[in-house]
């Protein structure tokens, strides 16, 4: 199986299944001396993981991360980094009534096709479980982008019909982490929490945006051609489960202007910035130093408490009855994983930049 490593020289290679023994990850090119803050990544890791609170899923896992080398003496040494999570909380019999049936939305009929084999136990390399290595490498990329002065802040704004129309310049994003959906507005949050609330009683789910801001990016990342920085921006959420679209800057909503009311106009002056930030904080692939803010959608989960009709492997007819613990909504948990992927792009981006000139 290809693809389970991201990045070019900051680089992560996940490992595991959801139901195995355990999950983990390798990273790689983590510079030498960094200070390693054992209670922030915990603390990250603590953000994602199940059972936080009733409006996600109630699989119990501590999700203690384990280092098993790139470290000494509390910093890094430049070799990689390696480390495990342990799945404490498996319930495989679960999953026993899906050996031979499709469900509807998941990667189960696509993962058949493709290898011939798949684990159905709460799907196997496909299950969400895995964002819990890109926290891990994400929170050390965060201590890097720390140093830098670059910081980076997710928040839901949108669950479903129910829509946070305030801009982030106008938020008070510290409040993000005060209610258990993770919205920043005390009134909208209590919104989207009954919206949750209703959704699960009901068995169904729902889904919505998560928004994020990045602030403090020096002018220069990004390559121009394949590897603009929004596209691998793009490319790091849309690797992310569920996740159907990614918009930086102005935009879908760009189509409804002019060019004259679009351009985001320089302005003079010692340090060179613009007047609007329409781009998103990236022009031509490459920082501008602007703030950077983008969209990210979410569907709703798949596995819904509602008789389905699906096929089985030989092709039948099937009424499928889901069983286990899955999250009605994917947001709240999902908030972490947008920020720590984006901070594995920025800092590979960051020591990209640092190849570029003498």
């Amino acid at each position: 199986m290809a693809g389970n490593s991201f990045g070019q020289i900051f680089k992560l290679t996940s490992f595991g299944e959801s139901h195995g023994e355990a999950i983990g990850g390798i990273i790689d090119g983590c510079p030498a001396g960094l200070s390693i803050d054992l209670d922030f990544i915990q603390s990250e890791l603590e953000r994602r993981k199940p059972g936080q609170s009733h409006i996600t899923t109630q699989r119990k896992e501590d999700d203690k991360v384990q280092f098993l080398s790139g470290i000494f003496e509390g910093k890094t040494t430049g070799t990689p980094i390696g480390f495990i999570i342990a799945n404490e909380n498996q319930k495989g019999k679960d999953y026993d009534h899906l050996k031979d049936v499709f469900r509807p939305s998941h990667a189960d009929f696509t993962y058949e096709a493709k290898y011939g084999i798949r684990d159905h136990k709460g799907g196997g390399r496909s299950s969400a479980r895995e964002t819990a290595c890109r926290i891990v490498a994400g929170a050390i990329a965060k201590l890097i982008l720390k140093q830098n002065k670059v910081s980076i802040q997710a928040y839901v704004s949108c669950v479903k019909d129910v829509k946070l129309s305030i801009p982030y310049s106008k938020l008070d994003l510290s409040k993000t982490e005060t209610n258990i959906i993770r919205c920043p507005d005390e009134a909208t949050a209590n919104k989207m929490i009954s919206l949750i609330e209703e959704t699960r009683k009901a068995g169904n789910t729902v889904g919505g945006i998560i928004s994020c801001v990045i602030k403090g990016t020096p002018v220069g990342l990004g390559e121009p051609v394949f590897d603009k920085l929004h596209a691998d921006l793009g490319k790091a959420m849309l690797s992310i489960n569920a996740v159907k679209g990614f918009e930086y800057g102005a935009g879908f909503d760009a189509i409804n202007s002019y060019g004259s009311e679009l351009n985001d106009i320089f302005e003079s002056g010692k340090n060179i910035s613009t007047k609007t930030n329409n781009s998103g904080g990236v022009q031509g692939g490459i920082s501008n130093g602007q703030d950077i803010y983008f969209n990210v959608a979410f569907k709703p989960v798949a596995t819904i408490m509602q008789t389905q009709k699906s096929v089985n492997t030989k092709g039948e007819e099937v009424n499928l009855e889901a069983k286990g613990r899955h999250d009605p909504c994917v947001l709240p948990r999902a908030v972490p994983i947008v920020e720590n992927m984006a901070a594995l792009v920025l800092v590979d981006h960051l020591l990209r930049a640092r190849t570029n000139k003498l």
